[in-house]
């Protein structure tokens, strides 16, 4: 078995073993099945040759990636505060400190702030109490992420969920706040999420099955032995998967189970944490729902009988049980409906109208017929925009806090009075060193795709980047899961915009920009969709004259990784350079590996192609890695992390490998670059200053990629 070469003798490749692989009738033959062991000492050799190529091929961009990583730096307030929020007795926050990775938790006494505190001075709020210093947790290792950070509901514990190797799984801690001490470190290996139960005896959380599905619901007494715990719920299903939350007022325990097209809810009264959950609707095929509770009410928003979603009422019955769901026509169905939130003086309903996110409120009416008088939303008026609820924990308020964001204006959070219908900004992101809106336009655009859909397309860029076909520019897409991409402000994309590139993002099929039939019409045999929807937006960006045809790059991440690769694969010309990040690029091997994570639980989204001779076809049609050819190919950059467990690091090296094989790319003029983090997980690095510097090494990268030849 060869040596890999050293990076200026030219790319590695990676050893082959060939094994052979037979379905229906076919049989396949991969030469890096190899890879699928992760703990091979060839397969770290092979990420760190690719590390080493990708620096000596690219000399010149560490040197504008510290430009940008500086120019985030100068952009960002460093020491700052988030809006404080009352719970309780408490105004709780967080806060950053120059020169630390991670944020300080914090809280103060409503006794001692009666208005919403602020730094003096760069200095915390007066009579700070902290809850949790992510800095300290964090010190000694490489990666740090919170999976969960939760008062108890009398405010004197805190549960909370570490993970320091990117891994997901997170080990459970309990904080006694008056002491600071931990005082129940028994609960490891969990999933992110917790809840209390109402007096702070109990803590529930979820745990992981082989395949990284969470499947179980436990219930942990605060200081006792883990191996004491009681399975509360346990789901068979692979293709479901579990998960636990509170209400608002803390009153119950939301246990749910999902799957891609099927849900059901169950409610444990927080007062009685070993009592049994009551289940509120049966699961039923292609019929989800979400439930939220207000004292004897319980609002769900389902499809079982309109396909973007509505909201209804239940009420609990004799025996405990959940009642009827009666349908309450807050929204058209034309609508896509995501969430409700109800308070004791108005529901709030979460949702797209018109390709848009929108916020309804709907005031409570007790002589109308639905319990509810005449809605109306809450406006924003630019024409490419993201607005939802923040974070509102008292049922009882009549002030809601909104948050609102665009491609051009930072992240912002409001005041709402509900009654008088006044808008109050508190807090917007401050952006340093002159940064004015106004510099920068934002439009919506719609392309022509293939079968004539018509696909939306946020754009943004320098007012005075000329229209004239001659900027660079970079197009983003994921396409999966029902999940939009609604438009999002980034400091670092600044720096991006302010060196004359055009930043565009396609809402392709297979997200639920324009409702659910905008997901349905790209997922399982429809996926092709996504891919022609990313191509017919870039045509549109070259045909009005946003781009270069020669210096347009496309982007996409995890499942919008696969969104690049099947690009790749078909392109032909339009690309000069694609940048897939964490990318699902081998989607047929994974799919017909029950005990992968996430897989079983994935047949909904793409297929079974195990037993279904049909879903092996249209997915090996589109799979990134069986359809490497030997052709040319744009210019690669694929970046990944070495311990994701939601995209293996093997699927990507797999497909580099591959590449490096087959593909005729003159590597001077379009190089294929891998570049793997070596101490991450699926959402890259974790500390603010480490994911500036892989945000600004990537940017630098697009940069170089599309340079003018």
């Amino acid at each position: 078995m060869s040596a890999l070469p050293t990076p200026l003798s030219g790319p590695p490749h990676a050893p082959q073993e060939p094994s052979t692989r037979t379905r229906h009738g076919e049989t396949v033959t991969d030469e890096y099945a190899w890879m699928a062991d992760r703990e091979d000492p060839r397969l770290r050799a092979y990420l760190e040759a690719e590390n080493a190529y990708t620096e000596a091929m690219t000399p010149g961009v560490g040197a504008v990636a510290d430009e940008i990583f500086s120019e985030i730096k100068a952009r960002t307030k460093e020491t700052d505060l988030s809006v404080p929020v009352r719970h309780g007795g408490w105004w709780y926050y967080s806060r950053t400190i120059e020169g630390e990775q991670y944020s300080v938790e914090g809280r103060v006494a409503v006794a001692d702030h009666p208005a919403r505190p602020v730094l003096d001075d760069d200095q915390p709020p007066t009579g700070e109490q902290v809850i949790l210093d992510e800095n300290a947790e964090a010190r000694g290792h490489e990666f740090f992420s919170l999976g969960a950070s939760d008062v108890s509901p009398d405010g004197t514990l805190l549960a909370y969920a570490v993970d320091v190797t990117g891994d997901e799984r997170y080990d459970l801690r309990i904080k006694d706040l008056s002491s600071g001490r931990v005082v129940d470190d028994a609960v490891t290996r969990i999933s992110a999420g917790v809840a209390w139960s109402r007096n702070g005896s109990h803590v529930f959380y979820s745990r992981y099955d082989d395949a990284w599905r969470p499947f179980q619901v436990w219930r942990h007494e605060v200081g006792a032995a883990a191996d004491t715990d009681v399975l509360v719920l346990e789901e068979p299903d692979p293709a479901f998967r579990v998960a636990v939350g509170t209400s608002r007022d803390d009153g119950w325990v939301l246990l749910v189970v999902g799957s891609s097209t099927s849900s059901e809810a169950y409610l444990l009264d927080a007062e009685h944490p070993t009592g049994e959950p009551v289940l509120v609707a049966a699961r039923r095929p292609k019929v989800e729902y979400d439930v939220e509770v207000l004292g004897d009410e319980v609002y769900v928003v389902h499809n079982r009988d309109r396909v973007n979603f509505e909201v209804a009422r239940a009420r609990w019955v004799d025996g405990g049980a959940v009642g009827e769901w009666e349908p309450l026509g807050l929204t058209r169905d034309d609508e896509l409906v995501n969430g409700v939130d109800a308070f004791e003086g108005f529901l709030v309903v979460s949702l797209r109208t018109e390709g848009q996110t929108a916020v309804r409120v709907a005031p409570r009416d007790p002589l109308s017929d639905n319990g509810f008088g005449a809605t109306w939303d809450i406006r924003f008026d630019e024409p490419v925009r993201s607005v939802g609820l923040g974070d509102n924990p008292d049922p009882l308020t009549d002030t809601l806090q909104v948050v609102y964001g665009s491609l051009v204006t930072p992240p912002s959070v409001f005041d709402y009075d509900v009654p008088s219908r006044a808008l109050i900004l508190v807090k917007q992101r401050e952006v340093l060193g002159g940064y004015d809106p106004a510099d920068y336009e934002q439009t919506l655009e719609w392309a022509p795709s293939g079968d004539g859909v018509r696909v939306p397309m946020s754009v943004v860029r320098r007012r005075n980047t000329p229209l004239d076909g001659t900027a660079p520019g970079v197009l983003y897409g994921y396409g999966a899961y029902g999940i939009s991409m609604d438009p999002w402000f980034s400091v670092a994309r600044l720096s991006l915009l302010d060196r004359g590139a055009v930043f565009a993002v396609a809402h392709v099929r297979g997200g639920s920009e324009l409702g659910r039939p905008w997901y349905d019409d790209g997922r399982m045999a429809h996926k092709h969709h996504t891919f022609q929807d990313f191509a017919a937006a870039a045509d549109h960006l070259v045909a009005e004259r946003y781009v270069d045809p020669d210096r347009l790059a496309g982007e996409g991440g995890s499942a919008g990784g696969l969104l690049i690769g099947a690009v790749a694969n078909g392109d032909r010309g339009r690309f000069r350079a694609l940048h897939a990040q964490v990318p699902f690029v081998d989607v047929l091997t994974t799919m017909l590996d029950p005990d992968l994570p996430l897989t079983a639980g994935e047949w909904e989204e793409w297929g079974d192609p195990i037993t279904d001779a049909e879903a092996y076809r249209w997915i090996q049609a589109y799979s990134p890695y069986d359809n490497v050819a030997a052709r040319d190919y744009p210019a690669l950059l694929v970046t990944t992390s070495i311990n994701d467990t939601r995209v293996f690091v093997t699927e990507p090296a797999k497909w580099v490998a591959r590449l490096r094989d087959r593909a005729t790319n003159d590597p001077a003029r379009d190089p294929i670059l891998f570049r793997t983090w070596m101490t991450a997980g699926h959402m890259g690095q974790s500390g603010r200053y480490d994911a500036w510097r892989e945000t600004a090494w990537e940017l630098a990268m697009l940069l170089h990629l599309t340079r003018r030849r």
